[in-house]
């Protein structure tokens, strides 16, 4: 990882968008594809969550916390997917990630909220560590599917009346960003039969032809090359 203070990253920069990712790490994962979709460039800063990178001091500079995603934007330090994806809403408006209808809002905001808070933070690389320690490995499969389908079944009958090509109509919002790595690693490396969901198949399969999302799938970052080849 770079280890260049905040300050050198922008002159080095010339305050080009950075962005410090894990490849696996789906709240990285979301914030790939909303910068693909608006069509934002950036460069990728890889941080090995495996090598305990993002405990590093000059990392925690960046984010007191310790968590990716993190976004530089000139003299802007943002952490945390959610707070990152509105701040690039507010200031770069092209391809809207929310739609103008209130109601459509609600359900993104909705889907959203479900994603970050009700199934992804539950399986995390540190509390499926702690689980290991605790209980033992071979409860980890069982817990993480159990999340995820507890989700993914609250997420069918909140889509279920709004859903067109994508998750609340025929456009790309932000319920989108939320859903697509999800879907994801539940497909992926926790074999979730997602025959159970078929709207959120439908929108998994969709996903996949959009090249914006395919462009930020986690195998097709840099850092996922020597993990993959392991």
């Amino acid at each position: 990882m770079a280890s260049a203070s905040v300050g050198e990253e922008e002159h080095n920069n010339n305050n080009k968008l950075i962005l410090y990712s894990y490849w696996r790490s789906s709240c990285s994962f979301r914030l790939r594809i909303a910068l693909n979709v608006k069509g934002l460039e950036y460069e990728y800063k890889a941080v090995n969550l495996l090598k305990g990178e993002q405990s590093h001091p000059e990392f925690l500079q960046l984010n007191p916390i310790g968590f990716v995603p993190v976004l530089v934007d000139g003299p802007a330090v943002i952490f945390d997917s959610f707070a990152i994806i509105m701040y690039l809403e507010d200031k770069y408006p092209q391809h809207p990630l929310l739609p103008t209808d209130i109601h459509k809002r609600a359900i993104n905001f909705q889907a959203a909220s479900i994603v970050s808070s009700s199934i992804q933070p539950l399986h995390n690389l540190n509390l499926l560590k702690y689980i290991e320690e605790k209980v033992g490995p071979d409860e980890k499969l069982p817990w993480v599917q159990s999340v995820i389908r507890k989700g993914f079944t609250a997420l069918e009958k909140l889509l279920k009346e709004h859903s067109g090509r994508y998750a609340t109509g025929d456009e790309i919002f932000m319920a989108d960003i939320f859903l697509a790595p999800q879907l994801h690693s539940a497909y992926k490396r926790f074999n979730i039969p997602m025959n159970e969901f078929p709207i959120l198949s439908k929108l998994h399969e969709t996903y996949y032809e959009i090249p914006a999302f395919r462009e930020a799938w986690p195998e097709n970052q840099p850092d996922a090359v020597g993990e993959l080849s392991q």
